[in-house]
């Protein structure tokens, strides 16, 4: 009998993950996450798994062989997934070290292995493409994913000997199940939150050049990253580390205009342009933190050529598009 394994399956791209796999049919899916935050057992109320593990029981397990042979896919979201975290040590141990055994396993068993790395690793830079020249994480959660990325160059990449192995440089992902995250969540779920209980939203004022409002990320929607998840599942002969991004960056002021003209729509009223929101106080500019001074990217845009190249040919959603899906869902909520 063979499993697919999702850790951080209770978060936000695991729970997605679970659910995308259930509606293939596929419900023999061992569920791996801590649970220490205990909401984000609701991610999974819809879902349907073969068990649940708590992830240091799952590595126990796995080192002691329990698992040799029954697991098809490992797709791996399980991380510390907070860009403020400043204790390296556990940070290293929750993303390097615990991928790494994951890893290990996944080769000497010829199971496919799908893991969750993240665009930080290009910190301040202007090139988002897969190179190593291109690389320079700003904070220790950056450093913890472009270690393990280096390890599977060396060891998987330079050889194409290997079982699949495929690396999913996560650009700022947003959409249902993410709620859990607190301050981690997306700027759109923010502000839907904001706009539904303060008739306004709030965006950081201007840095490194840009105006308020105006870094600009590369935003992609849920589904997409599910959809690009899925479409590696089904070509095991293919294996990197791909951005997984719309290869289009959108500034945070679209993400304030869609979203409260998406709310606008529910409520019956008028779409606004950008400028009649300012000028009326619905979208507020704030400082910007001291804390991220230096440490924060004002600007994303993947570089998605080598995904286009393995073949993966699917649109992605835009601002506009991802975000009214988005606010469609947490309305219905």
């Amino acid at each position: 009998m063979s499993y697919y394994v999702v850790t951080g399956a209770c978060g936000f791209i695991g729970a997605n993950l679970v659910k995308a796999l259930n509606e293939r049919g596929i419900d023999k899916v061992i569920a791996v996450d801590n649970l220490k935050k205990a909401d984000k057992f609701k991610n999974l109320i819809d879902c349907e798994i073969a068990d649940y593990l708590d992830k240091h029981e799952f590595i126990e397990r796995v080192q002691h062989g329990e698992f040799d042979g029954a697991i098809e896919a490992i797709f791996h979201e399980g991380a510390c997934s907070d860009t403020m975290e400043t204790d390296g040590h556990y940070m290293m141990e929750n993303n390097y070290r615990y991928t790494s055994i994951l890893l290990d396993y996944c080769l000497d068993h010829e199971t496919q292995f799908l893991y969750a790395s993240s665009a930080s690793v290009y910190g301040g830079g202007r090139i988002f493409k897969e190179s190593r020249e291109h690389e320079g994480p700003l904070n220790v959660y950056g450093y913890s994913k472009f270690l393990f990325d280096q390890v599977v160059r060396r060891r998987v990449l330079a050889d194409s000997g290997h079982s699949q192995v495929v690396g999913f440089r996560y650009f700022n992902v947003y959409g249902p199940r993410e709620q859990h995250k607190g301050r981690m969540a997306s700027v759109a779920f923010h502000h839907f939150n904001q706009y539904r209980e303060h008739g306004k939203v709030k965006l950081f004022e201007g840095c490194d050049g840009y105006g308020h409002g105006e870094q600009s990320r590369d935003f992609v929607y849920i589904d997409d990253v599910v959809k690009v998840n899925m479409y590696f599942l089904d070509h095991p002969e293919k294996s990197g580390i791909f951005n997984l991004g719309t290869g289009c960056a959108q500034p945070f002021n679209d993400i304030a205009h869609s979203t409260v003209n998406a709310c606008r729509a529910l409520e019956g009223k008028p779409a606004l342009a950008l400028a009649e929101m300012v000028s009326q106080g619905i979208v507020e500019y704030v400082d910007f933190p001291e804390a991220l001074k230096g440490k924060y990217q004002s600007f994303t845009q993947a570089d998605i050529s080598a995904l286009r190249a393995a073949g993966y040919d699917a649109a992605f959603n835009s601002v506009a598009e991802g975000v009214t899906k988005y606010v469609q869902h947490l309305s219905a909520k």
